[in-house]
């Protein structure tokens, strides 16, 4: 599993590090994962939410469990 940096992030989405933080926190972007005391996202994640067309987070996870309910 890969797990990307905030400046990783950034980079795919094409936007600053701060905005990535923001969309963090409006819940727009999948919820990053705590390791250790750094904050990384799935790899995995970030590609299924940008081929989904970067639905809300919550719409996002509603997917991801009804395609394991599957």
């Amino acid at each position: 599993m890969q797990l990307l940096t905030v400046q990783d992030v950034a980079q795919r989405l094409n936007v600053s590090v701060r905005q990535v933080w923001k969309l963090n926190a409006s819940g727009q972007i999948p919820k990053p994962v705590r390791v250790a005391r750094s904050v990384r996202w799935r790899a995995t994640d970030l590609a299924e939410w940008i081929e989904m067309r970067c639905p809300p987070r919550d719409q996002f996870n509603a997917a991801k469990v009804a395609r394991v309910q599957r």
